[in-house]
Order: C-alpha cells, then sequence, then structure tokens
C-alpha cells in the first residue's frame, strides 16, 4: 500500500510539473506570433486610447512573465479582469477568459466535453472490440483465409485518411443511401436514441481507421505469446486450448494492448479534429481551432493543458492497470 500511495505521489509531482512546462511553452509560442489580440477586441474605429484600454482590460500590457503568474494564480484562486462595475470575474479553476467569445474558457471546456467524449468513448470501445478480436483471431489462424482478410482490412486502414473516409462515410450512407444523419450533435439527455444515431457514423470511421493498428499489434504480440513457455507448460498440464488462448496468452497481450489504448484514448478525448470538422461537431477540437483563428490565446492554452491533462491521466491509470492484467510488469 504504501508502495503504490509514493508512485501515486511521484506521477502526480510529475504531472504538475509537465504542465507547467507545457503551459509555459504554449504562452511563449503564441507571445511570439506577431499579433495582438487586443487589437482584434479594440473594434472600429481603433483609437490608440481604445486600444490601450483594451490590453489594460486584458492584462495584455504586462509582461508574459506576469501574465503567467497571473494565469497560475488563476488557476488556484480565480481571476478578475478590468475594475468597476465592467470587472469581469472568473472563479477557480480559472484558465483564462475568453474576450471573442465573453465566456470563461473553463465553462467552454466543460460545454465541448460531452461532445468530444460521445464520439471518443463510443469509438474507442468499438476499436478495441474489433481489433482484438480480429487481431486473435488472424494469429490462431497464422496463414489462413481470416489471417491474410484480417491484415489485409489493417493495411487498408493504416493507408486510409480519416477525413476522407469520413467524407465518403458521409456521401454513401448520408446523402446516396439517407441511412444516417450527415451532421450534427444530439445531447444524451434529450433524446439517448437521436444521441447515438448521431454519432454511430463518426464511431464507425474512427473505429474502423483506429482498429486496424489494434489487429496488427495484437496479431504479433498473441503470436510471440503463443510460442513463449508458460504457454507450452500449461498445455502440457492439460489446459483446454480455449482457457490457454484466453487466460495464458491474451492476458499477456492487453499489456502493450492497454497501454496504447490508454494513449489513445487520452489523445482522442483531448480533441478528435478531424472527425469533428468532417461532422459539423462543436467539440473540444472544434474549439481548439477557432481559438487559434481568433488569436484566443486563452483559449489554445486551456485546452491544450485539458488536453495534456488528459493524456497523462490515461497513462496513469495504464500504469495501474499494469499490475492487475500482468504480475510480471513492474512499475519502475
Amino acid at each position: 500500500m504504501a508502495d503504490l500511495v509514493w508512485f501515486l505521489l511521484r506521477r502526480l509531482f510529475s504531472t504538475i510539473l509537465v504542465l507547467l512546462v507545457l503551459s509555459l511553452a504554449v504562452f511563449l509560442i503564441f507571445y511570439a506570433i506577431p499579433a495582438d489580440p487586443a487589437r482584434l477586441a479594440c473594434g472600429k474605429p481603433c483609437t490608440p486610447d481604445l486600444l490601450e484600454r483594451a490590453r489594460h482590460f486584458m492584462q495584455l500590457d504586462q509582461s508574459v512573465i506576469q501574465q503567467y503568474g497571473a494565469f497560475l494564480k488563476g488557476v488556484v484562486a480565480g481571476r478578475t479582469f478590468g475594475d468597476g462595475a465592467a470587472a469581469v470575474h472568473c472563479n477557480a479553476p480559472c484558465f483564462g477568459y475568453s474576450f471573442p467569445l465573453a465566456r470563461p474558457v473553463t465553462t467552454l471546456i466543460l460545454d465541448r466535453l460531452p461532445v468530444t467524449a460521445s464520439i471518443a468513448i463510443g469509438a474507442a470501445l468499438i476499436w478495441l472490440v474489433v481489433g482484438v478480436s480480429l487481431g486473435v483471431g488472424a494469429a490462431l489462424r497464422r496463414g489462413r483465409f481470416f489471417d491474410r482478410f484480417a491484415v489485409g482490412l489493417a493495411l487498408i486502414g493504416v493507408a486510409s485518411p480519416s477525413f476522407l473516409v469520413g467524407l465518403l462515410a458521409i456521401l454513401v450512407f448520408g446523402f446516396w443511401l439517407d441511412m444516417v444523419p450527415v451532421n450534427g450533435y444530439v445531447p444524451f439527455t434529450e433524446s439517448p436514441v437521436d444521441w447515438a444515431w448521431h454519432l454511430v457514423t463518426p464511431w464507425c470511421v474512427l473505429a474502423a481507421l483506429s482498429a486496424a493498428s489494434y489487429i496488427r499489434l495484437t496479431r504479433s504480440q498473441m503470436l510471440e505469446e503463443m510460442n513463449l513457455d508458460h504457454i507450452t507448460t500449461a498445455r502440457a498440464k492439460g489446459a483446454g486450448e480455449r482457457r490457454v488462448v484466453v487466460v495464458h496468452g491474451l492476458r499477456g497481450v492487453l499489456v502493450p494492448i492497454v497501454t496504447i489504448f490508454g494513449l489513445d484514448l487520452g489523445g482522442l478525448l483531448g480533441g478528435a479534429i478531424l472527425t469533428e470538422k468532417v461532422f459539423s461537431m462543436q467539440g473540444l477540437g472544434e474549439l481548439l481551432i477557432s481559438g487559434v483563428g481568433q488569436l484566443d490565446i486563452a483559449v489554445v492554452v486551456g485546452v491544450t493543458l485539458f488536453s495534456a491533462f488528459l493524456v497523462i491521466l490515461a497513462n496513469l491509470v495504464v500504469d495501474l492497470l499494469h499490475g492487475v492484467l500482468d504480475p510480471r510488469v513492474t512499475r519502475g
């Protein structure tokens, strides 16, 4: 128990350190761009006096280090922009305030997260089940038709651009066959059926492309695992082939699969940019793109940090699962 607590504390410290370094890097990169967000918010006509007042209100008249310090303070204790009756307060955890959208970045992220999470989690479950099943089946039928079929599907999936597959799916199943909606998102609380029906196409597109790498990885790992000594020993003791495959073989294969799956899911939760654009869904990916286009530094920093946090969190969960899936794996 003490080892687990110490491990969690070390990972928490490394998580905070990575987020601090990443946030500082994003700040420096965007302040190196020869553009002025205050001028975009100033309006027309933008006199020098109005521009200076906009910079002061947005706290852009401070140095980069001062602004970064104010950002970190806002995450912990909240932040106030301006003063008097026109002041704008952002409650903690405050990842900044989007002046073009006139809303706190934290609120924008929480509003868009259900869309991205719906896409990512649904597609991830499909590609995990399909990819692992086909990979195991291909390994157990090496050299046969099923093996060649699964490997062929994997090669097609790896070589296919996601945006092209998405557009073709919309064209064929949305317009020609008129089977599924072509865009939009319906919240789960409004109608679970419509929610799933609007997501079935992006789920299938993402799952088809991502499952390709899981087929190849599972097949190669399963072939290697089935030739190890503990598999031979289990068979010699009279264990059935089904038990050998599921209990002994698949358990060892799941260690690298879970590692890749956790990172893929964490990255996708941070914003399925191409999928959201192709299917016109307002998720975190679309929020990030609009933030870059409007030079909305608060949105870019907030979404970037949130995405990084999800990836790091997924990596932490994967490390904890390793010891459960395979006692041979130890944490360093």
